[in-house]
């Protein structure tokens, strides 16, 4: 039986402080070797059973076993040097320390499959697994082999489908890529960005998703929002290409943000992953808001293409606070279920 607005999250939920710092972004790991594997495992469980009993009905994994939604998946590839660093800016927003691209990029093995079959194995809801995206991928990086954004992009893609089409032969049943920095670069986005995107999602059965967000909730994206005027039309540059393209489902950041809801009319025919909690506060909605949200989406949306989601990932908030905002996505959602049932 197909559920109706299934809760979903965007990604990452906050680490239990036994095996990370909570609130920090690329946080060391606490623990080592066996211990730390087990640990990431442990954690995992967790976030499955904690996203289970808040009434989420696609389960992701939390983002437990990795430190960083691109350089996890980025420091299993060949081609890339950890201890060559370089300063780049992020998403024109912010610098960061960052590894170098040497040489060709491969994918000597899978990188998360393996969870992902752990994940699978914990529960016969949905699944969805987060992958970032091809474009978000060259952002993070210094590239001193290619010397070019595009063709690194396709090496990317081609590295993505490879992992994709493992995490699909696993059981994922959504396969998510994370590409903030469409609400970035629209041109490069429009040039070639969609394309590579395509080409990372090739040839895949499972449903596909696209993430497009404003940012976790830290300084560097919260002083960049407050530069983007009354009303935040990023989205407008890209969704008619994405509307087009091969991408099952797209994201938007609807929940405090200044995005007019009626740019969803621009992804018309897609199913559509309606951000309804706010991660840049710690204030936890309540169900009615998140019901607000949703009833305000649906006057764009059919109600058997909207996905109930978080704006981005809650990896920087507390474990209280995340928890409290999952039970809203679940109760908020479950009460327009109802409505639109009666």
């Amino acid at each position: 039986m197909t559920t109706l607005l299934p809760t979903t999250t965007a990604g990452s939920l906050p680490k239990p402080v036994w095996l990370a710092e909570p609130g920090t972004l690329w946080s060391p790991w606490k623990l080592a070797g066996h211990d730390l594997d087990a640990g990431k495992r442990d954690a995992l469980r967790l976030a499955v059973d904690d996203q289970r009993q808040a009434g989420i009905t696609i389960l992701g994994d939390g983002e437990q076993t990795r430190q960083h939604f691109v350089t996890t998946f980025v420091e299993h590839l060949a081609g890339v040097d950890f201890e060559q660093r370089r300063t780049v800016r992020i998403r024109d927003r912010y610098d960061a320390s960052v590894p170098s691209v040497v040489g060709a990029v491969s994918r000597p093995a899978p990188v998360f499959v393996d969870d992902a079959r752990y994940l699978r194995a914990q529960t016969d809801q949905p699944i969805k697994w987060t992958l970032p995206g091809p474009m978000t991928m060259i952002d993070t990086l210094y590239d001193a082999h290619y010397r070019s954004r595009e063709r690194l992009a396709w090496e990317f893609a081609c590295i993505l489908n490879e992992e994709a089409r493992e995490l699909e032969a696993a059981g994922v049943d959504i396969i998510q890529f994370d590409e903030p920095a469409f609400n970035v670069f629209f041109d490069e986005a429009n040039d070639w960005g969609i394309a590579t995107l395509e080409r990372a999602a090739k040839g895949l059965k499972a449903q596909t998703a696209v993430h497009i967000c404003y940012g976790y909730g830290i300084k560097a994206n919260t002083e960049w929002k407050k530069t983007l005027g009354a009303e935040w039309r990023q989205y407008e540059q890209t969704f008619p290409n994405l509307q087009r393209s091969t991408i099952d489902i797209i994201s938007l950041e609807c929940r405090n943000s200044r995005v007019p809801m009626d740019l969803i009319e621009l992804v018309r025919g897609k199913t559509v992953m309606v951000g309804a909690i706010d991660v840049a506060t710690d204030t936890v909605e309540t169900p009615d808001e998140v019901a607000e949200t949703l009833r305000a989406a649906l006057r764009f949306v059919d109600a058997d293409k909207l996905m109930p989601a978080t704006n981005c990932g809650m990896a920087p908030l507390s474990r209280d606070v995340a928890l409290g905002k999952l039970r809203a996505l679940g109760a908020g959602a479950a009460i327009v279920r109802r409505e639109l049932g009666a």
